[in-house]
């Protein structure tokens, strides 16, 4: 320290809980003096200080504040946190000045703080219940912790499921059932409070069951929803019919769509704040039908993008392919499958991987899924001319390094994708199509040239999704003859360290299923399949090249996921074709 410092340091005079830690030689004068010149300087109290500084631990600190102000102390631990009386403040004052009221006795509000001299608190809790005050001191490190777990406490709306509920009409106690919507205000069947609770709990419930998908479907006598968890869609509840008009109003609202349109279909997005942290999205669509409209909401989780590589299901030659495909600086990588088979999460997880400073990602999709820092994301809208195709001649002109094109429809869009891999860019995309084979045989019938198509592509990944065992109950699968399990497509190498499992079912999972796990078919364009391609050969002599590369089939990778005990048999026949 330079004469100039211990100079200002020697200045700052230091009184009440300094002097005292000075006098318990818990710190030096000098020390003392500085940590109070650092607080005051970065407008926290000196309790704050203290612990984050590590000069003084806080259990043994908040003693000495009790001591030194006559202030009494008081273990969190003994009071169940549903008894704090956080319903007479807002949460923002809470988190601003890291105080917690404890309870009321009469006419005296009970505050826990680590610091009984921050007086700014002590204030405008005064000021915002209009009660008087009285402060208690709490260790510093502990009060933190029981703060952060009551806001996220207060910000989680439901809890529960609902299949605690027998039926729809004991969820909807206050609510009259009308046959007609046409002879109901269309804003207040959107702002009842039992359809907004009712609709919210549905979301969260389905949030917490970790789906995909929710499906509100109305019928000529019934109305239902129903979720896909795993793959597997399955009714949760039933509401009344009469509810139809309500339920599409509310979700309607709360996407921002047209409530009075009820003839064309919309597409909209909700944004669910689950806590301070963190929040979900919903895709939603309706669709009108014979009777009523159908919504249906994709649960766009933007924590699925950082998973990791190691999270989706790859083997281990297979990720090996993917990053080194990813760290060249050109080429296409394809992605493929049908309908929620997850290649969503595959391009992001990629893009996450290649989202540094040093790169412009630029990604056109229809919609956005995710929303990702740092990727420059445009929503397609071909109602206003910003189709695919004009979105990537558009990134051309932007400086980019690498590309994602949401999904590859037509001959236009594909052309100018191998045009930027072409011009030295890294090209990311979808196609819905079965097979990495027939993934050429696709661009080759939409009229991409075979050169083309040899020289851009680098990679196809061709995926689904399975079932996963669940850990806890999962047995041996023992009562299927070895000879059956060779007609699957088990080879003698992977029968000989084989451990085939099967569902069972427990209270910590559905029906013997936990999550679900990539099957991958991962291809890399190699001079042989390249000059294949460029014979114009067809999908048989294209899958063939492939194998004898090494490359294994969507069947394969679920037998070694089966062999390994991650899914169970009926997993493999049912996402993948022999």
């Amino acid at each position: 320290m330079n004469s100039k410092a211990t100079t200002d340091t020697a200045q700052i005079s230091y009184s009440g809980l300094s002097q005292r830690l000075v006098s318990e030689q818990l710190l030096s004068a000098a020390s003392a003096a500085e940590i109070v010149k650092t607080a005051r300087e970065s407008g926290v109290t000196l309790v704050e200080e203290l612990v984050q500084s590590g000069h003084v631990p806080s259990q043994p600190l908040a003693r000495l504040v009790s001591e030194e102000y006559g202030v009494p102390m008081f273990n969190l631990d003994q009071m169940v946190p549903e008894e704090f009386a956080t319903h007479l403040v807002p949460a923002s004052l809470i988190r601003k000045h890291r105080s917690l009221p404890l309870f009321r006795r009469g006419n005296r509000l009970f505050i826990a703080l680590s610091d009984p001299t921050n007086k700014p608190a002590v204030d405008e809790f005064k000021f915002a219940t209009g009660i008087a005050t009285e402060t208690i001191v709490v260790d510093h490190e502990q009060l933190g912790r029981v703060i952060d777990d009551v806001i996220a406490k207060q910000d989680e709306v439901f809890d529960g499921d609902i299949e605690d509920f027998t039926s729809a009409e004991d969820f909807l106690p206050d609510m009259d059932v009308e046959d007609e919507a046409e002879e109901l205000d269309l804003n207040s069947l959107a702002d009842d409070a039992p359809i907004v609770k009712f609709v919210n709990k549905v979301l969260f419930d389905a949030i917490k069951m970790a789906a995909s998908d929710i499906h509100f479907e109305p019928y000529e006598k019934e109305y239902r929803i129903r979720i896909r968890s795993d793959g597997i869609l399955r009714e949760v509840v039933r509401p009344p019919k009469g509810l139809s008009p309500r339920l599409a109003a509310r979700l309607k609202v709360m996407a921002r769509l047209d409530i009075s349109e009820r003839r064309a279909p919309q597409d909209g997005r909700i944004q669910l704040k689950l806590s301070k942290n963190r929040s979900i999205d919903f895709r939603v669509s309706t669709l009108p039908t014979l009777f009523g409209e159908k919504i249906v909401l994709r649960i766009l989780d933007p924590n699925s993008a950082r998973m990791g590589i190691d999270a989706l299901g790859y083997e281990e030659d297979q990720k090996t392919l993917y990053l080194s495909a990813l760290e060249k600086p050109q080429g296409m990588i394809l992605v493929t499958g049908p309908t929620g088979s997850g290649k969503t999460v595959s391009l992001y997880t990629g893009l996450d991987i290649l989202n540094e400073p040093e790169r412009n990602i630029s990604t056109a999709e229809d919609p956005v899924e995710i929303n990702m820092e740092g990727v420059n994301q445009v929503h397609v809208n071909p109602k206003v001319g910003l189709d695919f195709a004009q979105v990537l001649r558009s990134f051309l002109r932007q400086d980019p390094d690498i590309l994602m094109v949401g999904e590859i429809r037509d001959l236009e869009t594909a052309e100018i994708a191998v045009k930027a891999v072409q011009t030295g860019h890294l090209v990311l995309s979808a196609l819905h199509t079965n097979s990495a084979p027939e993934t050429i045989n696709r661009l080759l019938n939409m009229g991409i040239p075979a050169y083309n198509i040899a020289s851009s592509v680098s990679l196809i990944i061709a995926q689904r999704l399975a079932r996963r065992l669940c850990e806890n109950c999962a047995e041996d699968e023992t009562n299927v003859p070895t000879e059956a399990l060779r007609e699957l497509g088990f080879t003698d190498e992977l029968l000989a360290n084989a451990t085939i499992k099967k569902p069972v079912g427990c209270n910590q999972c559905r029906k013997g299923y936990s999550g679900r796990v990539g099957i991958c078919e991962v291809v890399a364009i190699t001079k042989e399949i390249s000059s294949v391609i460029m014979d114009g050969a067809n999908t048989t002599t294209l899958e063939k090249t492939a194998r004898d590369a090494g490359f294994y089939s969507l069947r394969a990778a679920a037998l070694k996921k089966c062999a390994a005990g991650i899914i169970g048999l009926d997993e493999v026949t049912r996402v993948t074709v022999d």
